[in-house]
């Protein structure tokens, strides 16, 4: 379906959908999701369907250029930090349509994504914001790190990093997982954004930080190789019990 007036392309997976009906037969918590540079919202079904089994929906969108949006020019890597610019900035309008669709009320909600789509939802949690949880993959919330790669955009930078801009950042339960040898996102970015987080922590222990070895997966960054299933069920264990356990 279409969120946010029909301009932001995204994939529902509810766990309590009744084919026949057409219906969803009872709310359940969901988890906004946002891919990586290069790829669409229908990568990575195994991570829609493990939360499905456990009872946690899924919005997953297409970033601006990709996908159901398809503009090519807009996935070259000096476009990211604007691709998550606009991302950012249409979060708002996709949770809107969220919440009036019904699916989920009176649930608990997550934002998270991978990458590209990992920096925009660590922009999005930088800002006043009602999510109950975070989980991110392959990203970092320290921009600094990037200065070498075309990405790196100084006014963008200086406005959106997230490790410069904790001011409105809750104590909510936050996941990170990594790759030690992850050769486009240093994981010292990352480590060090999560040190931010845990050093103004009312509770450090809700900030968790997991740093897979090399794993296989094409410049060790995206999927996480041999160790993909095992990073599925980490992120299903920490959204189930984030979400679905008590108040």
């Amino acid at each position: 379906m279409r969120l946010a007036g029909g301009t932001v392309p995204a994939l529902l997976v509810h766990p309590y959908f009744d084919r026949s009906s057409g219906k969803v037969l009872r709310p359940a918590p969901v988890l906004i999701w946002m891919h990586g540079r290069t790829v669409t919202k229908e990568l990575d079904p195994g991570r829609y369907l493990r939360l499905a089994r456990a009872g946690i929906a899924t919005c997953t969108v297409d970033l601006p250029g990709h996908g159901e949006r398809l503009d090519a020019p807009r996935q070259a890597p000096e476009q990211t930090l604007g691709v998550v610019e606009q991302m950012v900035n249409e979060l708002d309008a996709v949770l809107a349509d969220i919440d009036s669709s019904g699916e989920h009320a009176g649930c608990k909600r997550a934002l998270g994504g991978m990458s590209a789509g990992g920096m925009a939802a660590l922009v999005r949690l930088t800002r006043p914001h009602s999510f109950d949880a975070a989980v991110v993959e392959c990203t970092t919330g320290s921009w600094h790190w990037q200065q070498h790669r075309a990405m790196f955009d100084a006014v963008r930078v200086a406005a959106m990093n997230p490790i410069d801009h904790l001011t409105d950042w809750r104590d909510i339960p936050f996941l990170a997982l990594h790759n030690s040898a992850d050769e486009w996102i240093p994981v010292e970015g990352q480590r060090e954004f999560i040190e931010a987080l845990r050093t103004r922590a009312i509770s450090p222990e809700h900030v968790q930080f997991h740093v897979y070895g090399p794993t296989g997966a094409p410049f060790e960054h995206a999927g996480f190789g041999r160790m993909a299933s095992d990073a599925k069920e980490r992120v299903t264990a920490f959204l189930t019990h984030s979400l679905t356990a008590g108040p």
